[in-house]
This record gives C-alpha cells, sequence and structure tokens, in this order.
C-alpha cells in the first residue's frame, strides 16, 4: 500500500519541527550546531519551527499519512527571503549557539545556485520508519510536480547522500562547517526520472 501524501497545515508545524530534531539529533552538523546534549533536541526544534512554518506560508510542507515523515521545500524564486524577524528569532531560538546557526546558514547561502530551483530544505523521517521508502515517496510527490524546474538539496550524511542520488539528484562538490562536518550539495536537472 502507498503511503499517503498530505500537506502540512499551520497546526502541524509543531510536529514537523519535532520530527525533523529527531530525525536528524544524532547528524555531525546538529552535534556541531548544539553541543550540549541535554539542550539540543530542544534548540534544534525551535530553529527548524521557524523554517516550517516560513515554509508552511510560503513553500511546501508534505507529510506522510499521520507524520512519520515530512519534506520542507521552497518554491524555485531567488533568491528567498527569510523569515519575517528572523536574525532575532533565530537568537532567541538557538542562545548561545546563534552564531553556529548563523554561520552554516551564510555557509548554505553561499553554495545556493543562483538559478531558479526548487529547494529542498528538509526531508526527515522518523527513526522507528527509516529504510520503508517514506523519504523516496515524499521525493517523487513533488518530483511529479516540479513543473520542469530542477531541484536542489544540501545532504548531510553519506546514507542520505545516497538516497538522492537514487532519486535523481546529482553531487556539485562538497562544502564544510568549520569544524569539517560535510555537506554535499545536490542537483536534480529538470525533467530528470
Amino acid at each position: 500500500m502507498r503511503p499517503a501524501v498530505r500537506h502540512a497545515e499551520a497546526g502541524d508545524a509543531g510536529q514537523v519541527a519535532e520530527l525533523i530534531a529527531t530525525a536528524f539529533a544524532e547528524l555531525r552538523v546538529v552535534r556541531y550546531l548544539v553541543p550540549e546534549r541535554r539542550e539540543r533536541r530542544r534548540v534544534i526544534a525551535a530553529s527548524y519551527r521557524i523554517l516550517v512554518d516560513h515554509a508552511i506560508e510560503h513553500g511546501e510542507v508534505h507529510l506522510i499519512d499521520d507524520g512519520p515523515a515530512a519534506a520542507v521545500w521552497f518554491p524555485a524564486v531567488p533568491p528567498s527571503s527569510p523569515p519575517s524577524g528572523y536574525d532575532r528569532r533565530l537568537g532567541e531560538a538557538t542562545g548561545e549557539w546563534a552564531d553556529r546557526f548563523r554561520a552554516l546558514d551564510t555557509l548554505f547561502a553561499s553554495h545556493r545556485p543562483a538559478e531558479p530551483c526548487h529547494y529542498l530544505a528538509f526531508l526527515a523521517v522518523h527513526p522507528d520508519c527509516q529504510g520503508q521508502g517514506l523519504g523516496t515517496a515524499l521525493l517523487r510527490y513533488q518530483h511529479a510536480r516540479l513543473d520542469g524546474l530542477p531541484a536542489y538539496l544540501e545532504a548531510s550524511d553519506p546514507r542520505n547522500r545516497d538516497l538522492y542520488t537514487r532519486n535523481g539528484y546529482q553531487g556539485r562538490g562538497t562544502f564544510a562547517l568549520p569544524d569539517g562536518t560535510v555537506f554535499w550539495p545536490m542537483w536534480r536537472p529538470a525533467g530528470a526520472p
């Protein structure tokens, strides 16, 4: 049976941010952003909530069924504007680690392509549900709706990079945070199968 994809609404934003925080909690980038393990989940969920709220209003957030997987997309109009009051809200959400989040934002912005493309900010699958094809289902759902435009993302883990490669994305080199955490920018050409 195929998983059902639905569009998230404002009332889903907290659940989506928590899902992303849970799915990403052990990624190297998250450990860099919030070194204090006891604070990590709360801080990253609060930071993701800012972007999820923004995507619900100005992009698209897709959920599988009751929410074990989610994708957060922004439309193909460069440059995308940040959420209202973003720097202040980010500082409130991330506290003493705000500069690390700002450094990551700057790094991402400096590598983002100038040409119009749909941007996948987050693809998250609950750890208990990984390996069941939910991430692929969310990718296929959006790929069928791209209107002939390409898509872009930054993979933060080799396993994720491989998932995207299987779904038509091509690597565009790498870049890294100051601690050596590597990202793989990836591009899915228009019309890719």
